[in-house]
């Protein structure tokens, strides 16, 4: 492991506008992580939530099999599909259900559910649950998506097979359908400021370049290089969390 250590603390990734130190941290063992608004939140592996606070995971109550953070909030899944939000330190569970859930809409909430069938929830909706018997009107959107995620510009997601889709998705769930983005990725995130990352079923990770208000689809994929097979991104404030297959934990900056 030492040896695994120093490699990972002194790779560096080199490619022309994507120069990227990746380190080893010491958080073993994590199944999902989600970056926004300079916080983190992450599963590991037997279920159990965490939140990040400087250098220590806290452990968050319950057990989720996802959990996001951002502009929405700190909301979570189970494994029996169950929808939680969380509300002055302990989960509230909302109707529905869902097997992933994104807090990255500005500020409404994204998800899908058992069938890839997408919803969404209102910014009111949702800045406005306080637990049972607040108004949740989840709207059912077109399309079957496996894995979806929001930002300030665009919604993105990914299908079954891996094709990539986008979305703009208004506050108030109204929208255009999905369009097409080349490329294959099996998992995607979409961070506070825009910013586009995901990896394929491969492990390889890749960032989508050009972004901007004007011009949220992008221009591109970059590959950013890995020394191991990556499985889960998440990016916020200048440093790209990545889960490798074998379950260790990295730490990005460029």
């Amino acid at each position: 492991m030492r040896a695994t250590a120093a490699i990972l603390l002194f790779s560096i990734l080199l490619v022309p506008g994507h120069a990227w130190n990746c380190k080893e941290t010491k958080f073993k063992n994590l199944h999902q992580i989600d970056a926004g608004i300079g916080q983190v939140v992450a599963t590991d592996t037997s279920k159990i939530p965490y939140y990040l606070v400087g250098d220590e995971w806290i452990r968050l109550p319950g057990a989720l099999s996802h959990i996001t953070v951002g502009p929405a909030g700190i909301w979570g899944v189970n494994d029996a599909y169950a929808i939680y939000k969380y509300v002055a330190g302990n989960w509230v569970q909302a109707a529905g259900l869902l097997k992933q859930v994104d807090a990255g809409g500005d500020p409404f909430i994204a998800g899908t559910n058992m069938n890839d069938s997408p919803f969404c929830l209102s910014s009111s909706a949702t800045v406005g649950y306080k637990g049972p018997g607040s108004p949740l009107p989840w709207t059912g959107l077109p399309g079957l998506v496996k894995y979806y995620s929001c930002g300030p510009f665009m919604c993105w997601a990914v299908n079954s097979v891996d094709d990539i889709y986008i979305m703009n998705l208004k506050s108030d769930c109204q929208n255009s359908g999905w369009t097409n983005i080349d490329g294959k990725l099996s998992m995607i995130e979409v961070a506070t400021d825009g910013s586009v990352f995901g990896a394929n079923s491969a492990g390889d990770v890749y960032t989508r370049d050009g972004i901007s208000a004007s011009r949220p689809e992008g221009t591109g994929w970059s590959q950013i290089p890995m020394c191991l097979k990556v499985k889960h991104v998440s990016y916020d404030l200048g440093r790209l969390w990545a889960i490798s297959t074998s379950g260790i934990t990295m730490l990005c900056t460029n």
